[in-house]
């Protein structure tokens, strides 16, 4: 199903002014959640591929990597930041501005990095640098996905807001897909004095003329009507959305918090996994190379499955398949890893579609719309991003929890980190299911439904 044949009816839009664009604020969402993540992603692999040798001293190779390892956490850290603020920036001057400057702001980073100095040449300078640019970076990207599935969801028809807003989730592993295809070639390609002399620079370079093509096409995308009804005055006097959120909503926010954690399925299978797969101290034997082609299989498998779940979710309800899929794809994880132990590749390519490409993405492709609609409008996007964005940070620590609890040299491992992320996925079911459903529900009922007190924190 394309965005453009699901567009060309929109029945009953409400009770919303003026006109709505399902179809280009799903494409506009795609394609800067695509760039957004493009330079999320890349720096994520530069980060262990080539950072260390270059920003940081080589002497001692370990420091250099956890040094290097350690600036891409702090993206992570920076992205609560973030989502404070740029969430109230979209909730109280709109969601297109926020996305424009959002895209803005990480296209100058991704792009300062490719110009930065090394340590060889400033000393300690270079990696204070880098450290700015990927905090920059984690703040921008914050805002991206709250305040595009919210330009979207505003815009859709009800019947069809989880198959719209799906194309924003997919365009982050688009992203993700984008810079392992530029970069990992130059790197086979060039000789490795010239890779890390300046073929590494030329992806980030690049974001200048994405970003710039990005620009254009969101500043075309338009208001949706609901949010620009209302008046200058009611905004202007609307308190901090954050203030506004924790008085309003705390039972909610907790409960979107709680239901990120099912990212622990993609921290148990492309992060821990990777390392469990190719540490030596595990004794598993794969390469590098290999899992960064398993990696790659999971997104690609995940660009196809996103919008079907997306549209399915229109269909069957959002909690349904929220719930199952992350209870089913955390109950698998321990196969995953039980087909890295057997050592055959063409198994672990085989679970890692199913866990990943499948089962997690019944949840990716649907949660954006369910947080969406758990707010309303006045503070859509910083429920959104706050809740994300303080349930990624958290769960970043997961891979960490793993390798504590199941170090190198540990008997059953698949079965011990198999029931710790079991666990995770089974607090995050308990609060989807403790949530209102919303499917078919218009955002005018469920606006009207928000207006009141949360007394139970369901509403």
């Amino acid at each position: 199903m394309s965005i453009t044949q699901a567009s060309a009816a929109r029945p009953g839009q409400g009770a919303g002014t003026g006109s709505r664009d399902p179809r280009k604020a799903a494409m506009s969402g795609w394609i800067g959640s695509a760039l957004e993540y493009y330079d999320f992603a890349l720096y994520s692999l530069a980060a262990t591929l080539i950072f260390p040798t270059i920003f940081f001293p080589s002497e001692n190779p370990t420091v250099g990597i956890i040094a290097s390892l350690a600036t891409y956490a702090v993206g992570y850290v920076s992205r609560p930041v973030g989502a404070i603020v740029l969430g109230a920036y979209g909730d109280r001057h709109g969601r297109k501005s926020v996305l424009v400057f959002a895209m803005l702001l990480m296209g100058f980073a991704t792009f300062a990095v490719g110009l930065l100095p090394t340590y060889g040449q400033v000393g300690i300078l270079a990696p204070i640098l880098l450290v700015i640019l990927r905090l920059v970076q984690g703040f921008a990207v914050a805002g991206e996905l709250g305040g595009a599935s919210a330009m979207i969801v505003e815009h859709s028809p009800d019947a069809k807001r989880g198959f719209f807003a799906s194309f924003s989730l997919q365009g982050t592993q688009v992203g993700s897909i984008l810079a392992t295809a530029v970069l990992l070639p130059l790197a086979a390609l060039l000789p490795a004095d010239q890779f890390g002399t300046w073929g590494w620079r030329i992806p980030f370079l690049l974001s200048a003329f994405v970003i710039l093509a990005g620009y254009f096409i969101r500043r075309r995308v338009q208001e949706p009507p609901a949010y620009a009804a209302q008046s200058g005055e009611a905004k202007a006097q609307q308190r901090f959305p954050l203030v506004d959120l924790l008085r309003t909503r705390p039972g909610v926010l907790v409960r979107c918090v709680l239901m990120t954690f099912t990212n622990v399925i993609g921290m148990a299978t492309l992060i821990f996994g990777a390392s469990y797969a190719t540490q030596e101290g595990y004794g598993n034997g794969f390469t590098t190379s290999e899992f960064l082609w398993v990696t790659l299989v999971a997104n690609i498998a995940a660009v196809v499955t996103i919008p079907l779940f997306g549209a399915l979710s229109d269909r069957i309800g959002r909690r349904t398949l929220m719930a199952a899929g992350g209870l089913v794809g955390g109950l698998l994880v321990p196969g995953y890893l039980w087909a890295i132990e057997q050592g055959s590749l063409p198994l672990v390519f085989l679970c890692v579609v199913i866990v990943q490409g499948i089962f997690f993405q019944m949840w990716n492709a649907t949660f954006a719309t369910f947080f969406q609609e758990q707010f309303p409008m006045r503070i859509r996007v910083t429920g959104f991003a706050v809740s994300q964005n303080i349930g990624l940070m958290i769960a970043s620590f997961f891979p960490s929890i793993f390798t504590a609890i199941a170090p190198p040299g540990s008997t059953n491992v698949p079965l011990t980190i198999g029931l710790a992320t079991f666990g995770i996925c089974l607090v995050s079911a308990v609060a989807t299911l403790l949530s209102s459903d919303t499917k078919g529900t218009s955002l005018e009922d469920l606006e009207a439904q928000k207006t009141q007190p949360a007394g139970s924190g369901r509403a």
